[in-house]
């Protein structure tokens, strides 16, 4: 989860560095720390984020042509001065920046212990740098072949990126279970966790597959596995405008995400729904679609906000194509010997396409002979390149830790989804099919006319900023919106939160209720509009403060509770993509009217690329 960044070329090094670290911080923000090339190796470190590390190096040496840079989310020792990367090894041989863990490396200090080393930090990567120059001192061999050896006898994940004393005008990087990607330049590389600090600059990319290494100078990039196998660098064009990873004038990333939602949800069905044919099409699962239709379950594996659009998606599968379905945690699905059948569908669901459970609850269901299928974000992630087929969403980038309109745009691909295969598989009547194409054309809209209710929105959130605990409840497809907004609270400013469906308020957590617990209730009107009138009545009836997610109209539970948002119609299976967005609204308020960093929230990052 940590943010990697590199460059050799022909610039000074440093400034590339500071602004690539600075736009990858939302994958850690515990310490940052950059080394730059020159005569030796300098390396600059700190606890804090990036600005801290700009103040510790003021006045240093920052020249060079070639520097690594990396902001670090804590997994082996706290975050201090000593753990932060790079991590020089201890004859100074080779520094090294890391992504991800080592398991083994608890065995691999002890060898290396009893063969004299010592070690100034607790973390896992340094470890990797004493064996580095271990095998190149003892063997008498190439730093290129030193790194490749060292990686055959490591178990785990990494994004490295290492330079060695020895050959001053090369970078190494190697990539296993941790993104890594290559930006193209003219007579200059760059190299990034993720293609934001890349895009400034070049817009040709060569994305490292596991196992990849890449030797790199100022004019030539090697491509070869760790065992010496050569290969062929495939160059992509990026996808990525800058302006998409600028705030945009927006206080922070999270608001202008929330606000984008509008075009989000445009891009993401653009193309592949069409009012005048009355079809649609999704040209990436096209020839997996009569697997899909002859399946015996469905199985989703995510996690977090994309698990909690996933359980959108078991209510969309279920109601529209009649096929069962499973939602699963990805972290518990790979490790409890799930039954995974040859005609089932798994199907997973990541922002970043590098989430580490998901990618490896990928690996088990494709040995077990599953159709694989998956829901992504970002083009050229390892989850795409894992799953035999899958919808991109084309939300954006999504740089605020808190997950918006990736939500929104994932639960609009599985709507889709399930419309193509209700239809197919003659589930769906062709007037409800095309009565849910017409409505998702109408969605942005509707979307824009509740961000109009911003300033109210705020108003009302102010009410709760002092509040110690939250709850949320919704019924039937807008139970998924409780769990999600209780998430959104918890992640961002840091109150306690849960939530339940409306129903199973009556089985213990009623209990907490009194006149100083806020519950969030989502209570459109469909199927259950009744049901959640009633609970909502027993909510008051034990003093609780209610706010309302309301359908515009609505009179009875505006005289009930405290406040009420009102949303435009909608059909109930669309209704999860218009509730969520006040839900947004209000925790990213709550969170600012308590002096949280919302983009950057405590011990978080964005992209889970460990266990």
């Amino acid at each position: 989860m940590c943010g990697i960044v590199g460059y050799i070329g022909n610039r000074d090094a440093y400034p590339i560095l500071v602004k690539g670290l600075k736009r990858l911080e939302y994958r850690g923000y515990d310490s940052a720390g950059i080394a730059l090339r020159n005569d030796s190796t300098q390396v600059y470190k700190c606890k804090g984020k990036v600005a801290d590390l700009e103040s510790h190096a003021s006045g240093s040496d920052i020249t060079g042509k070639i520097g690594i840079g990396h902001t670090r989310w804590a997994t082996h020792g706290e975050p201090n001065n000593e753990n932060a990367h790079p991590h020089k090894s201890m004859n100074g041989k080779f520094t090294i920046i890391h992504n991800g863990i080592i398991e083994n490396y608890s065995l691999l200090k002890k060898k290396l212990g009893k063969r004299g080393y010592k070690f100034e930090s607790d973390t896992d990567t340094e470890v990797l740098a004493n064996l580095i120059e271990y095998i190149y001192r003892k063997g008498d061999v190439t730093a290129e072949l030193a790194v490749r050896l060292a990686l055959t006898k490591v178990v785990g994940a990494y994004g490295l990126v290492v330079i060695c004393e020895d050959t001053p005008h090369q970078i190494i990087a190697a990539r296993k279970g941790s993104p890594l990607v290559i930006g193209v330049g003219n007579g200059e590389y760059f190299l990034a966790s993720d293609a934001t600090p890349i895009v400034e600059y070049t817009q040709s990319v060569i994305y490292l597959n596991d196992n990849d290494v890449a030797i790199i100078s100022e004019d030539e990039l090697v491509l070869k596995t760790i065992y010496n196998d050569k290969l062929t660098p495939h160059i992509q064009n990026l996808e990525l405008d800058i302006d998409q990873i600028e705030k945009g004038g927006y206080e922070h990333f999270m608001l202008k995400e929330i606000f984008e939602q509008t075009t989000s949800i445009h891009d993401t069905i653009r193309g592949r729904i069409s009012v005048q044919k009355g079809e649609v099409f999704l040209g990436g699962i096209q020839d997996i679609i009569p697997n899909v239709v002859d399946a015996r379950r469905i199985i989703i594996i995510a996690c977090g906000t994309s698990w909690h659009a996933g359980l959108v998606g078991e209510y969309l599968f279920e109601d529209l194509a009649r096929i069962p379905v499973e939602v699963e945690y990805a972290s518990e699905f790979r490790y409890r010997n799930p039954i995974i059948y040859k005609d089932d569908i798994v199907l997973a669901i990541s922002q970043s396409g590098e989430t580490a459970d998901t990618l490896a609850a990928i690996k088990l269901a494709k040995k077990s002979g599953a159709t694989v299928l998956g829901i992504c974000n970002v083009v050229g992630a390892s989850i795409p390149r894992e799953t035999h087929a899958g919808v991109y969403t084309h939300a954006g980038p999504e740089i605020g830790v808190a997950s918006t309109k990736a939500f929104t745009a994932q639960v609009s691909v599985l709507a889709m989804m399930a419309m193509l295969v209700g239809r197919k598989k003659d589930c769906l009547s062709e007037e409800k099919y095309i009565n849910l194409i017409n409505e998702f054309y109408k969605l942005p809209e509707k979307i824009k006319s509740i961000l109009e209710q911003d300033n109210y929105i705020k108003e009302l959130s102010a009410k709760y900023v002092e509040s110690p605990n939250a709850m949320y409840l919704g019924r039937g497809y807008l139970f998924p919106v409780a769990l999600e907004g209780a998430l959104k609270l918890k992640e961002i400013s840091y109150i306690h939160a849960e939530g339940y469906p409306a129903a199973e308020m009556k089985h213990g957590p009623i209990a907490l209720i009194d006149e100083h617990m806020p519950v969030f209730i989502a209570a459109t009107k469909d199927k259950s509009y009744e049901k959640i009138v009633s609970n909502i009545q027993e909510v008051k009836a034990r003093k609780g403060n209610v706010i309302a997610i309301v359908t515009e109209g609505d009179t009875v539970i505006k005289e009930m509770a405290d406040y009420v948002v009102e949303i435009p119609e909608t059909c109930e299976e669309l209704a999860p993509l218009l509730t969520v967005i006040p839900f947004q609204l209000i925790s990213y308020y709550i969170a600012v009217l308590r002096g949280c960093n919302v983009d950057q929230p405590r011990n978080l990052a964005k992209s889970v690329t460990v266990e």
